[in-house]
């Protein structure tokens, strides 16, 4: 049974904020629900996504606080795309300061994917500021993750891997990976765009080739339009990959380790046929860190997936509304 939230319009509107850093980006965030609900931060993926307001049916909004932030350069966050001033150690002091500005002294950490290593690194560095942290598919940051996106995962969708091996002008498979990192640092605008526009296509085929034919929703059948936005969040996230986000998995898990070893509480879902960050992950992060309490899902990546939807739902429940 599929326990997505019913979101009410008058919870669900929110209230949009902007923030601007000593570095010259404009940070966009949004508030939803009770304002003296459980407060919770939303991490979006990518990197460069942007916030999903389609985030907010997993939480009762009745009794949470919901905070919705565009990362640096994402979303409706500005300048839109830049690279310049973005780096995992400033994603983490953005947070800090929304969490200032709205005089909260602790916050849950809610996040997927990319959003989930960015969901580790923020409680490992505060965590005396995260009452709890839920997970969503997590990404390791590492270069084989990032292989097995390019290179392993091509069966899943050959003919979008042959389109974007064109685009980025690459003849090798192996050289996949590094070819579309420098593609998205050129300065020619024609080269970026086709290797976005196809870098996008192939990996929404790999998602919806990991969905089953039940599984799959009406969102996850009808692949998104192009939009202008497309070559800005894979500039972010080519930026992110070539550095390794800055963290790494030994980095990575260390951080996990000091937030539960300071009492923070991590839950982490991950969907069995997750394409995009391999099962593996949460087996690795839960025998680093033995107080994770994981669960495996016989799902795919998207939290869209209405069984890795319901495990989220309980997750939160867990974590966020136990009293």
């Amino acid at each position: 049974m599929n326990r997505n939230r019913a979101v009410s319009s008058v919870h669900s509107r929110g209230t949009t904020h902007r923030t601007t850093t000593r570095d010259a980006h404009t940070m966009a965030w949004s508030v939803h629900g009770d304002p003296c609900g459980e407060p919770v931060v939303v991490l979006h993926g990518g990197p460069g996504s942007g916030s999903q307001p389609g985030a907010l049916r997993l939480f009762d909004l009745s009794r949470m606080r919901v905070v919705l932030v565009d990362q640096r350069g994402a979303g409706a966050s500005k300048p839109r795309g830049s690279v310049r001033h973005n780096d995992t150690r400033r994603l983490v002091g953005d947070l800090e300061a929304i969490r200032a500005q709205l005089g909260i002294a602790r916050w849950g950490v809610v996040g997927g994917s990319w959003g989930a290593a960015l969901a580790l690194a923020y409680a490992g560095t505060h965590p005396a500021c995260v009452s709890a942290v839920v997970l969503r598919g997590l990404f390791l940051t590492t270069q084989r993750e990032v292989r097995q996106l390019f290179v392993t995962s091509r069966s899943r969708a050959p003919h979008a891997w042959r389109g974007l091996m064109q685009a980025a002008k690459c003849a090798s498979a192996s050289a996949l990976p590094a070819a579309c990192m420098r593609s998205m640092q050129r300065r020619s605008h024609t080269r970026a765009d086709a290797v976005a526009a196809a870098w996008r296509a192939y990996e929404n085929a790999v998602l919806m080739h990991a969905s089953s034919r039940r599984a799959k929703t009406r969102n996850e059948r009808r692949a998104p339009a192009r939009d202008f936005t497309t070559t800005e969040k894979y500039r972010i996230q080519a930026h992110y990959l070539a550095h390794g986000c800055w963290l790494g998995e030994r980095r990575l898990l260390a951080l996990a380790k000091r937030a539960v070893a300071s009492g923070v509480a991590v839950y982490a879902v991950h969907g069995s046929r997750d394409p995009v960050c391999p099962p593996d992950n949460l087996r690795r992060l839960m025998r680093a860190v033995p107080g994770v309490r994981g669960r495996l899902v016989e799902a795919g990546h998207l939290a869209s997936d209405a069984r890795l939807a319901d495990a989220l739902v309980t997750a939160l429940d867990q974590a966020f509304l136990r009293n």
